[in-house]
Formats: C-alpha cells, structure tokens, sequence
C-alpha cells in the first residue's frame, strides 16, 4: 500500500499541464516600448519575407535556383519567427505568460525543424553560389530545378526529423521541479533544467545533432566560399569581381549572424549557460534575424528591385 502511494505521489508530482514563461521583463515600460518594437519588426518580416516568396513566384526573371532557395528560406524565416514571436507580443500585452503543455510541445517541434531547416539551406545557397561563381558555363545544367528542389527537400525533412528527436526526448521527461521556464519561449535548454529526471542523455543528443548541423553546414559553407574567393581572384573583370563579392557579402552577413548565435546558445555546457545571456542570444536568432532575409538580400539585389518596380507599375495599369 505505502508503495502504491508513493508511486501515485510521484506520479501526480510529475504531471505538468502548462508553463509559465518568465518572459524578457517584468517592468511596465519596458513592456510596452518591447510590445511596439516587437510588433514592428514581425510585421516587416512576414511583408517582407512573404512579398519576397509572391515576388519571386509572379516574376519569371527570378526563376533561378538562387530565388528558389531565398523564396524557401523567406517561407522558413516566416514559419519560424511565427512559431516564437507572437506568443511573445500577447505576453507583452496582456501579461498572460502562462503556455499550455500541448502549445510548448508544438512550439518548439516548429521552432526546432525550421530552425534547422534555415540552417541547411543557408549551406545549400552557399553551394549554389559556388556552382555560379567557379563554374557559370555549367550552372545551369549543374543545379536544375530537379536538383534544387531534391536539396530543399532533404533540409526540410531533415529538419523535421531532428525536431521529432529533440521534441520527443524533451517531453518524454518528468517535471516536477517546477513549471516556470526561465525564457520567453518553449526553447530546449530552459525546459530541461526543469526536469527532475537524468538529462544526460538528452544533453548528449542534443550536443551532438547540434554539432553536427552547425559544423557540417558551415565546413559546407567555408568550403564553398574558399572556392569563391579562388575564383573571384581569378577574375579580370572589376564589375564581375564587385556582383560576386556583393552577393557573398549579404549571404556572410546572414550566417554570421544565424551561427553565430546558435552555437552560443547550444554548443555550451549546461553549466555554463546564463539564462540573461542566453534570452539576448534568442532574441536575434528567433525575432532579428527572419527580419534580415528581406533586407539583407531584397534591398541590395538588382533583379529584386527591378521585379519590384514591374509589379508596382503594373498594379498602377
């Protein structure tokens, strides 16, 4: 009898039906100026991002494979900015920080599978960029739509894939410390630390597959552009030298930026994480940067103006 009661004690003890996220701040004011500016920028990147993905698709100029994969990554960004930052906004507003067990899950399965997602394809445009650069006069047999699109697919279902390990090993834990994540969002290290169980292979799995992402894409990307900067100092042309270097240069800014904050984020012992540091590391890579896809790229592109500028005269005709 003293056995079974200790067994449905344990077990009501490990039953959590929400979380309560702790949120970037408590203070009023700062509440409202974070409401405002949060607002503002989730709006310019779902315009952005999904007037970029209307644009490419409308305009038969940018049916490349280079706008193929920014289109993906500007539906990814907006996926995944969506998954974190309007939770966010309602918490700012109202003050309801309370997330539903099942909304936690679901959180971070599409947070985590597109994060990954726009990690991979970051990599794929680097190799794309490689393939025009080093060898223009075999691009266009080189990376068909068929290639293109069998690329996107393996990031996406890869993606999806590492989420469901992550999504699945995190939940299947008990939580009995407590339910209040000291983080704005439903993010995997923030919700280990409120298990009572052995983490440590959770921990492992997640050092590994994040290791893996972020070293495989980036040897990827380095490796691709060693073979750009070859080529580029092979180049006569100043003007061909100048587009090569300025397409690489938005394409660095993004990855610097993404990998940046990933790798201080999850390839760090748990030990070492600061929960304060860690939010300001969030912030960037969940709310900032799916805001860079349309400036970095859209902004400093030609062919994008230029596609742009037809589809306003036509709306006007």
């Amino acid at each position: 009898v003293k056995h079974n009661f200790k067994m449905a004690s344990m077990k009501n003890s490990t039953e959590v039906n929400e979380f309560r996220l702790l949120g970037l701040t408590d203070t009023p004011e700062f509440q409202v100026l974070l409401f405002v500016m949060f607002t503002f920028i989730y709006l310019i990147t779902l315009i952005g991002n999904l007037g970029m993905i209307v644009l490419i698709l409308v305009d038969s100029s940018l049916h490349t494979p280079m706008y193929f994969f920014l289109s993906n990554l500007s539906l990814v960004d907006s996926v995944y900015s969506s998954a974190v930052t309007p939770k966010v906004m309602a918490g700012l507003l109202t003050g309801d920080k309370v997330i539903s067990y099942r909304g936690c899950v679901a959180q971070m399965f599409f947070f985590v599978a597109f994060a990954s997602v726009d990690c991979y394809l970051l990599a794929v445009m680097a190799y794309d960029r490689q393939a025009a650069v080093c060898k223009p006069l075999h691009y266009t047999t080189t990376m068909t739509m068929s290639v293109c699109a069998q690329m996107a697919i393996v990031c996406y279902a890869w993606g999806f894939v590492e989420s469901a390990i992550h999504t699945g090993f995190t939940f299947s834990l008990s939580f009995c410390h407590s339910n209040v994540v000291h983080h704005f969002f439903c993010d995997i290290p923030p919700i280990l630390a409120l298990s009572c169980s052995d983490i440590y292979m959770n921990e492992t799995v997640l050092f590994f597959l994040a290791s893996f992402n972020v070293f495989f894409a980036l040897l990827v990307i380095l490796t691709s552009y060693l073979f750009i900067s070859i080529a580029i100092l092979r180049m006569r042309s100043a003007e061909g030298r100048k587009k090569a270097i300025s397409t690489c240069v938005s394409h660095l800014t993004a990855v610097t930026i993404f990998y940046g904050t990933v790798i201080f984020m999850y390839l760090q012992p748990s030990s070492s994480h600061s929960m304060d540091n860690d939010q300001m590391a969030s912030v960037f890579y969940t709310i900032i940067v799916p805001i860079l896809n349309p400036i970095v790229y859209s902004l400093r592109n030609k062919e994008v103006s230029n596609a742009f500028k037809k589809a306003i005269e036509k709306l006007k005709v």
